[in-house]
């Protein structure tokens, strides 16, 4: 019967939070306003109208709170704070202490808002992710090629991909070269040419020649498949922290009962009883969390951060490492030239060979040729060949003022015949060492020479993790590129704890590990790839400007103008504010025994006790506040322009 009844009665409760949370934001201001004024009425004109003005605030700003507390108690049986602040009220009510009922419902409820417009939820990016993942697949049965739903395929089933296209499966090529974009795995941005017997995995991007490949791991076995698993499981490792008076709240509750009853027994005054109960109400306590949070917001969206969860700030206070993604975040993100091997001759012929090409690093000998011509006050654009064909692969061959270039990889110019390939390849070996991509050039035949290029580090990057070390927070490495590329930069930057040749899972797995170490780690990236490890990271912080939307999605907190150097004051600021809400936490609870003991003795009426603690709340309020303008001495600066309408980048809610 029991049984029955609870059944019956859950779902009208539901019915009547769904009333409750109508209107949203808007609505709970509104109420706000109305009530704060009705207060203002009842204490300086009570005979203004014909009934007190302070029912209204009770009705408006109490009665949500007497039932939410009635309906946690019942559905999850759970002893919140609201549960002091209900009995406060009613008791306050009963004899006549309106006002005072008023007020405590009113600051309650302010405490309420603010909290609500401090937490912010993270949306997981998982539409975005799904939308990667290719519908259709061409199935090769001999000279029959069918086109079928993604899910159907099958391992042992061979795939044709055609350029441009998602490779819908993880596989190994049979048949064709091509160059695959790996950037939603790896992070990085330079294709990487693919043969017969590389293996390709699903949601990367065929650029250049068709090929064909023999299905392996399908389904939710792919790579694409199980990214966007750990990105929905990674949240459920996040823990969340709960308000401080909500987590205090039973012990709360028993010791304000225990005080008021006791107090009731020993003197026979119901009103000390009552005073007791009004002020022991955790006002200043819901306060000093959401008031201090908001006010670190503000201070870090003058430089350029946007907090996207509200108790981010929280958990970055406690973080002991900060893993960065190495392409996009501490570099550029685009690879650049960085030494020519063969004059000033050969580098035109090879930008003018790869001015057609699509190819990223054929766009970057182009921009480089052009830097620097510009500084040879030459023509800055590469003269046009007069035939181009490009080489799915391999690289491109061109005819340049009657010249036959060739411009690639070595597989490339030994295909062709090319002599004089191994003088060019010992004289590169210092560039290949270092991890620099190698462009090899021939010219009529012989090798000619070389153009290197690599990713350049971010001129704010090295004082960014200086500045983090200061605070003692080591900063380690995580990135999908080569070894000796992934040491080459952290050593630039100045970072020691290095892992390299990283897919998402590898990033997830190595801040689960540092974690359950009782190492929490927040993770700093811009990619695809980096999605699951900023949603698995205790704070993951994304770059908002050239990051992609789905990592933004996944963090907690975005970069606007892509600038790192703010990362130290951000770290700083979080301690700052948890040093701010202890502060808080310590005057509102001190503040409260004090007016406990006077209203015990009958110094204090519920309405002067009313007014006391909840000028603890404004106390609270205004040390909070120091953080709007706080800034840490001796952090790692550059100028920066302050946040501006249109760069507001990042979908936040």
């Amino acid at each position: 019967m029991y049984k029955e009844m609870v059944a019956v009665r859950i779902p009208t409760l539901e019915k009547v939070e769904e009333l409750m949370d109508a209107g949203g934001t808007r609505k709970d201001i509104v109420l706000l306003a109305v009530s704060a004024l009705a207060l203002a009425v009842s204490f300086f004109a009570p005979g203004l109208l014909p009934f007190d003005p302070a029912w209204i605030a009770i009705v408006l700003c109490g009665a949500p709170i007497v039932i939410g507390a009635v309906i946690g108690l019942v559905t999850e049986f759970d002893v919140k704070a609201d549960v002091l602040v209900s009995m406060a009220l009613i008791a306050a009510v009963a004899i006549g202490e309106n006002f005072a009922a008023g007020e405590v419902a009113l600051i309650m409820q302010l405490g309420a808002l603010l909290e609500e417009l401090t937490v912010a939820k993270a949306r997981a990016g998982i539409e975005g992710l799904v939308k990667l993942s290719p519908r259709t697949a061409r199935i090769v049965h001999g000279d029959d090629v069918r086109t079928v739903p993604a899910q159907d395929v099958q391992a042992g089933d061979v795939v044709r991909v055609l350029p441009g296209e998602t490779v819908a499966v993880d596989g190994t090529v049979i048949s064709g070269c091509t160059s695959i974009d790996e950037s939603v795995m790896t992070g990085e941005p330079l294709p990487v040419d693919k043969a017969p017997g590389d293996q390709v995995k699903s949601g990367t991007v065929n650029q250049f020649g068709a090929f064909e490949m023999r299905a392996e791991r399908v389904g939710e076995d792919s790579s694409l498949a199980r990214m966007i698993s750990l990105v929905e499981s990674a949240d459920a490792g996040k823990a969340k922290i709960v308000r401080l008076a909500d987590r205090w709240a039973t012990w709360i509750v028993v010791v304000a009962l225990a005080a008021a009853g006791g107090t009731w027994m020993v003197t026979g005054e119901i009103i000390r009883a009552v005073t007791i109960l009004v002020v022991f109400c955790p006002c200043a306590l819901v306060l000093a969390t959401p008031t201090a949070i908001m006010a670190a917001i503000g201070n870090v969206t003058k430089h350029g951060i946007l907090v996207r969860e509200g108790d981010a700030l929280e958990r970055l206070a406690t973080v002991r490492k900060v893993a960065f993604d190495k392409t996009g975040t501490l570099t550029h993100g685009q690879p650049q030239v960085t030494a020519v091997s063969g004059g000033d001759r050969l580098y035109s012929l090879v930008a003018s060979a790869e001015s057609m090409s699509e190819h990223p690093l054929g766009k970057a000998v182009v921009r480089g040729w052009r830097e620097h011509a510009t500084t040879k006050a030459s023509a800055a654009d590469p003269l046009p060949p007069a035939t181009f064909q490009m080489i799915p692969g391999r690289g491109v061959r061109a005819s340049v003022q009657e010249n036959d270039v060739l411009a690639g990889n070595r597989g490339l110019l030994l295909e062709q015949g090319v002599l004089g390939i191994e003088g060019i390849e010992t004289s590169s070996l210092p560039h290949a060492d270092q991890g620099c991509t190698l462009v090899l050039a021939a010219v009529n035949g012989r090798a000619a020479g070389f153009v290197a290029l690599s990713d350049t580090v971010r001129d704010t990057a090295r004082k960014t993790i200086e500045g983090i070390r200061a605070l003692g927070i080591e900063p380690i490495l995580l990135t999908g590129d080569h070894d000796r590329a992934a040491r080459r930069i952290a050593a630039q930057v100045g970072i020691e704890n290095v892992s390299a040749n990283c897919l998402p899972e590898s990033k997830t797995a190595a801040i689960e590990r540092l974690e359950a170490a009782g190492e929490p780690v927040c993770m700093v990236g811009d990619g695809i790839n980096d999605a699951p490890a900023l949603k698995r990271a205790t704070v993951g912080i994304a770059m908002g400007g050239t990051g992609s939307d789905i990592a933004v999605d996944a963090a907690d907190i975005a970069l606007v103008h892509d600038d790192i150097a703010a990362l130290p004051h951000l770290l700083a600021i979080s301690r700052r504010m948890m040093t701010a809400i202890k502060l808080n936490m310590t005057f509102s609870m001190t503040l409260n025994f004090i007016a406990i003991a006077l209203a015990m003795t009958g110094v204090l009426d519920p309405v002067v006790g009313a007014l006391v603690h909840n000028a603890g709340s404004i106390v609270v309020i205004a040390n909070s506040a120091t953080l709007l303008s706080w800034k840490a001495g001796g952090t790692p600066r550059t100028a920066r322009r302050p946040l501006e309408d249109g760069d507001a980048k990042p979908a936040l809610p």
